[in-house]
């Protein structure tokens, strides 16, 4: 595979499988994942624990070696060249990465230092950061006094220290409050917009990715099953969701075998007491679906139209709601 200069990350291929239990068949973690990324772009990976994008990251950062298939990250080849990659790239895990003990300043000029810079340098990088992430005035505290929105915005300065060419967050926003996620948010929109940093994003937070991907791709069983942008994506489904709410999940069973058939409405699908499906004009449909549930003895205990969401996109691609994959 020959890196392209238009492109800050490609992989093809990647099969990565993990050993079993003492009784348990082996785990394909990975199963064939490919995927190309643009430089300057927001791509999110998005599925539910154990889809394969935690693995993906390990993989793509050299953090793990596949069994079989090839990707270049920042022009370096991961088997090849792994310390150039290393050198070009960001990771901010799941797990904080910070020094508890140390002081917000004292871990960002550690990594600076480590990262080859001077010490004057290593002290002016951690004052930008910490000035852009607005953590001056903890500066000198303790890591281990940082409140979660606060340790992470510590752990995604120290992915930025060396200035990477693309940076992986794997799930960023995980147990943050409404607010300290919205921050987070803005600063990663803010590092593609204004600066031309590459972020990979795995996430399960169908929000998160909508609104901050250029591009999403659904990993499932190790593979991407689909990719685009959000309205891409959605916009592939004709026609609007629609969503009924019964009093029992036999009764949505039986609501979709009464519905089967009805003109105007398709791709039905039962979750427990909800009732999904796909209508040409909601608006205009949902007197018959009414009617219809009726004449069968059945009643709805509330019947929803909305624009097609990712959520949508999961059920279609997948087979299963977002919710249940979860």
């Amino acid at each position: 595979m020959s890196p392209s200069p238009e492109l800050a990350l490609a992989a093809s291929g990647l099969v990565k499988t993990y050993p079993g239990g003492r009784h348990a068949p082996p785990v394909r973690a990975l199963d064939g994942f490919t995927l190309a990324v643009d430089a300057g772009t927001v791509v999110a990976l998005l599925g539910p624990n154990g889809a394969g994008k935690t693995t993906a990251v390990k993989v793509l950062t050299t953090l793990a070696v596949a069994d079989s298939g090839e990707a270049q990250v920042a022009g370096a080849d991961i088997r090849r060249h792994p310390d150039q990659v290393r050198r070009r790239i960001g990771l901010v895990a799941q797990r904080p990465s910070a020094d508890p003990l140390a002081t917000g300043r004292e871990n960002l000029v550690l990594a600076a230092r480590m990262q080859g810079l001077s010490r004057h340098d290593a002290q002016q990088r951690a004052a930008t950061l910490l000035d852009r992430f607005g953590l001056l005035d903890a500066a000198d505290r303790q890591a281990k006094t940082y409140s979660g929105g606060m340790a992470r915005k510590l752990d995604v300065a120290l992915g930025l220290v060396h200035r990477p060419q693309v940076l992986f967050l794997d799930e960023p926003t995980t147990g943050l409050d409404p607010q300290a996620r919205a921050e987070l948010w803005a600063e990663i929109e803010r590092l593609a917009t204004d600066e031309g940093v590459t972020v990979v994003l795995t996430t399960h937070y169908l929000d998160e990715a909508d609104r901050l991907a250029d591009r999403v791709a659904i990993v499932d069983a190790g593979r991407i099953v689909v990719e685009g942008s959000p309205e891409e994506l959605k916009q592939a489904l004709r026609g609007d969701a629609m969503q009924l709410e019964l009093d029992t999940a036999a009764s949505a069973t039986a609501a979709a075998a009464a519905l089967a058939g009805l003109p105007g409405l398709r791709e039905l699908h039962v979750d427990g007491v909800r009732l999904r499906a796909r209508a040409d004009d909601g608006a205009a449909v949902v007197p018959a679906v009414v009617g219809c549930l009726e004449r069968a003895g059945l009643t709805a205990v509330a019947v929803t139209v909305a624009r097609p969401t990712l959520d949508d996109v999961y059920l279609r691609q997948v087979g299963r709601s977002f919710q249940e994959a979860s």
